[in-house]
């Protein structure tokens, strides 16, 4: 097994076993423990529960199971970077070490591995302590790294200015207050140090992020915010502005300092520094920020006094120790050593590199990390269960887990939610108000029929709803599909919940959040959730796949969204299948390549969920003439109909939709009617009419 693990980290260019550092063994057999920091190892601070860069710590779960001391056992894994050098001072000698530990608790690759996750753990959040050494007196530094702690994502093929994507603010608000509380309880104090730029989506990033530190309870933090390229372009002298800004928090909170096993000095509060991918701009500041540490760290062991021009031979090898670090994360989370700025051709061929591996190899890569770290419970059905219920750091820790999953309906309660799926071909158009609502009705009839339930029973707790054709399906829209019919249908929708509520509840009413608004050329896929439930929500993700032209084009296609309830795993879909009366079996295989093909995180496929909601315009056709459906409509017998659509047909013969519940069809035919008329096709090129539905 491990051989099979080591060709895999090895393969394909990642060398990821190079970033895989093991804990020391000294002369007089005691550990130096590199994945805790020098001031935790040493005061009183709890580090029982910390085990954030403990990356083989599943290995220990079986040895405590049967009361043994795993770290008799087992050398504890530290992923990162770890750098020594010596200075001679004469017939004495001094060491500097930095050691750079990457969390395992939302790890992964730069383009697969984004923002926050519902834990409150950040990717690519990096720990970097600085340690200076001298006789018997050590003194040691601590700064952080870490992604915009929101949810946010840079989807699609990356080449050059990377679009930015967010999920709803309100959605982050729950992920950013606990990833806050981590850090206060670990570090003390917070000073975020904002390298954000004024590009469209960085400007949009930094302005939400800063937006949801002020509204929630740690609006104490302080956010300095530096244009890095913006500032740096003009001048690098401007680095010393951002130096000065943060030189009184630097000073307030000191560092850790150790004389002969006794602590005189400790480090109260941390410097937590991001760009976007937190790669080169938060490698430069935080080399300036350890070099100004570094004079403080001499100073204090009386370091200077020993030979002349010491802290300046000190800093130049500490600056080329930053810039090996630098190179070291830059290479876990991007495949290339950092852009420094200095050679123009190096940069050059390491952004040509990064594109490359970043769009074509790292989900390779990012099923190493995974492997390493989750195993074989990785797509397993009872794997996905459990990640519903216990964080993922539990997910080995105990064999009785799979038997509560068995057992679930013994341990859980269940709480009824009212959960309202429609679905709609709205043929290009953009008018809300078209034929669809004539003669006074309004879109709230469609969502909230209360001719046919009371006020409470529509009272829904999720609201989804799918267009097809929500734009012309011409050339234009397939290469870039507008969203301005997007946004119009998201706004009208929104503003019917809003009124509907408000008219039924008054004061009461609650607020109803977007939790996910996609478009694939034309199939739009609109998620709206009461904000009184977002606490509840977890594991929220959207995936797409086009089946248009053999899975070329997005004129036909499939979205998904997922979301964990509680600890219930809720799935949406809404498809766009081929046209045509005969083309029943094409229709099949886009229903089976989106059953296939849509993959969430962690493995997770459409049917592992407890739940799957599957809506949209399947164009299947009713196999009767014009003239014979139009008699059976007149007469409302739509059960004469219903034994000749073709989806109901293709499901009993057990080809589509297999397992899935559809409810009874006492409604006529939706397609086609003349435009602007609920009169059905009167032209000469008339075709038989089709369900839409679910």
């Amino acid at each position: 097994m491990s051989r099979l693990i080591r060709e895999l980290l090895s393969s394909k260019g990642f060398s990821l076993l190079e970033t895989f550092i093991f804990q020391i063994q000294t002369v007089r057999e005691k550990t130096f423990d590199l994945t805790v920091s020098s001031q935790r190892k040493q005061t009183s601070e709890q580090m029982e529960d910390d085990f954030r860069f403990f990356w083989n710590l599943n290995l220990s779960f079986p040895l405590e199971r049967f009361g043994i001391d795993p770290n008799d056992w087992i050398v504890r894994c530290l992923c990162g970077s770890v750098l020594i050098r010596t200075i001679y001072l004469g017939h004495r000698t001094a060491k500097i070490m930095l050691i750079s530990r990457l969390s395992f608790e939302h790890v992964g690759t730069r383009f697969n591995v984004r923002g926050i996750n519902d834990d409150g753990n950040v990717a690519n959040f990096v720990e970097t302590e600085q340690i200076v050494t001298f006789d018997k007196q050590e003194c040691s530094f601590l700064q952080i790294r870490g992604s915009i702690p929101l949810f946010w994502e840079q989807p699609g093929i990356n080449v050059g200015a990377h679009t930015v994507k967010m999920k709803p603010l309100e959605l982050s608000l729950v992920a950013l207050e606990k990833h806050f509380i981590q850090l206060k309880r670990v570090y003390g104090k917070i000073l975020v140090v904002n390298l954000l730029g004024s590009k469209k989506g960085e400007f949009a990033l930094s302005t939400a992020f800063q937006s949801a530190l002020k509204s929630s309870s740690h609006f104490d933090v302080k956010i300095v915010s530096f244009d890095y390229h913006a500032e740096v372009k003009q001048s690098k002298e401007n680095l010393r502005f951002l130096v000065k800004q943060i030189s009184s928090f630097f000073d307030e909170n000191d560092f850790f300092y150790l004389d002969d096993g006794i602590v005189l000095r400790r480090q109260h509060g941390v410097i937590r520094t991001n760009c976007l991918d937190n790669l080169d701009r938060t490698n430069s500041v935080q080399t300036l920020i350890g070099i100004r540490a570094l004079f403080n760290q001499l100073t204090c062991l009386g370091v200077e006094k020993f030979k002349s021009n010491i802290i300046l031979r000190c800093e130049e090898l500490v600056r080329d120790m930053w810039q090996k670090n630098g190179d070291q994360c830059s290479l876990i989370y991007a495949g290339t050593g950092a852009l420094e700025g200095k050679s123009k051709l190096r940069d050059a061929s390491r952004s040509i590199v990064r594109t490359i591996q970043n769009n074509l190899m790292d989900s390779s890569k990012q099923e190493a990390f995974d492997l390493i770290l989750y195993g074989h419970l990785l797509a397993d059905f009872n794997f996905v269960k459990i990640s519903q219920i216990f964080p993922s750091s539990l997910l080995k820790e105990c064999p009785n887990l799979e038997a509560f999953v068995e057992r679930e309906k013994e341990f859980c309660v269940q709480i009824p939610l009212k959960i309202f799926c429609g679905t709609w071909n709205v043929n290009g158009g953009k008018n809300l108000n078209n034929v669809a609502f004539k003669g006074g009705n309004l879109l709230s009839s469609w969502i909230f029929p209360e001719n046919l339930f009371n006020k409470e029973a529509l009272n829904y707790d999720l609201i989804a709803i799918g267009f097809e054709e929500i734009v012309d399906l011409n050339t234009n829209n397939l290469v870039k599909a507008s969203t301005t019919n997007q946004r119009i249908w998201r706004d009208g929708l929104k503003q019917t919940i809003e009124i509907w509520q408000k008219n039924n509840f008054g004061s009461n009413a609650e607020n109803f959040v977007v939790l996910c608004c996609e478009q694939l050329v034309g199939v739009c896929l609109i998620l709206f959730a009461r904000s009184s439930l977002l606490n509840s929500i977890k594991d929220l993700a959207i995936e797409e796949i086009k089946t248009g032209m053999g899975g070329t084009t997005g004129n036909k296609g499939s979205i998904a969204v997922r979301l964990t309830i509680n600890s219930t795993g809720i799935c949406f879909a809404c498809s766009h299948f081929a046209a045509g009366q005969n083309e029943i079996a094409t229709r099949n295989a886009d229903f089976h390549s989106a059953l296939k093909r849509l993959k969430f995180p962690m493995g997770r496929g459409l049917q592992d969920h407890d739940v799957v909601f599957w809506l949209g315009d399947f164009n299947y056709r009713i196999s009767l003439s014009g003239d014979e459906v139009k008699r059976a409509i007149n007469l409302n017998n739509f059960e004469y109909i219903a034994e000749y659509d073709q989806l109901l047909q293709q499901k009993n013969m057990g080809n589509v939709f297999t397992n899935f519940n559809e409810g009874q069809l006492n409604f006529p035919p939706t397609y086609k009617y003349d435009t602007f008329s609920d009169d059905y096709d009167t032209s000469d090129k008339c075709r038989q009419g089709i369900f839409k539905n679910f």
